[in-house]
């Protein structure tokens, strides 16, 4: 087997804690009535991307979208592409569903699952165009560290399934985390830091998560990194 085609992540350490949260009736009735139409299930075999879409469009995945508002902004400004938002949490998947049919949106497919196993064991290698992972948990405790999601072995396997020229866009409002991705994703072969070795970027244009919003009240500022894969 490829070296490539395994993270090797610590699949008994979670990047992130279920929170059962309450779902509004709207939340349940998405869950019922549109999931079939826009949820795709965990299983542990790739996807054919292009059936589930019913075309052959450029791939982005947004890896914890929250509760959606992002990436409901990113597909209908950009009905050419199709997104694969992947999310946990079942309220924030009931409340994009809802946006979705509220929006009519047929470029929109969502996974609640662990992102690290969708992306092992789900998306092919070398398919995606590009992978969004915006104010990933902090983890602020040094003994919870082991935690977070931006470590070598994620970011190898997860460059194995982006496209040559593919693009991958991280931000966060937590500095030592900031440190610690681009020193990860900087050693990462495969990837070019388009600002330049141990450089971050300027903020791109993109539509603000209700993290950064949250962040911006609390006066934070804002590391923003973007990778192409070679």
């Amino acid at each position: 087997m490829d070296k490539h085609t395994q993270s090797n992540y610590p699949r008994t350490i979670r990047s992130f804690v279920t929170r059962a949260g309450r779902l509004t009736a709207g939340q349940e009735r998405a869950l019922k009535e549109l999931w079939p139409l826009f949820g795709v299930a965990f299983e542990p075999a790739p996807l054919d991307l292009d059936a589930r879409f019913g075309r052959a469009a450029p791939k982005v995945i947004e890896v914890g979208f929250g509760n959606g508002d992002h990436l409901l902004a990113l597909a209908a400004a950009h009905p050419e592409r199709d997104y694969l938002g992947i999310e946990v949490h079942r309220p924030g998947v009931g409340r994009l569903l809802l946006g979705i049919e509220k929006s009519a949106l047929t470029n929109l497919r969502i996974i609640c699952h662990d992102a690290v196993e969708v992306l092992e064991e789900q998306i092919p290698l070398a398919s995606i165009d590009k992978v969004l992972i915006l104010f990933p948990d902090p983890w602020h405790k040094k003994r919870h560290h082991k935690r977070r999601l931006i470590q070598a072995p994620f970011i190898s396997m997860l460059a194995a399934r982006l496209k040559p020229g593919g693009c991958l866009r991280l931000a966060t409002d937590w500095q030592p985390y900031a440190e610690q991705m681009l020193q990860v994703l900087d050693a990462e072969t495969r990837l070019q830091n388009v600002a330049g070795d141990a450089h971050f970027m300027t903020r791109p244009e993109r539509e603000r998560t209700r993290f950064e919003l949250r962040g911006e009240r609390l006066g934070h500022a804002v590391w923003d990194l973007e990778y192409r894969c070679t």
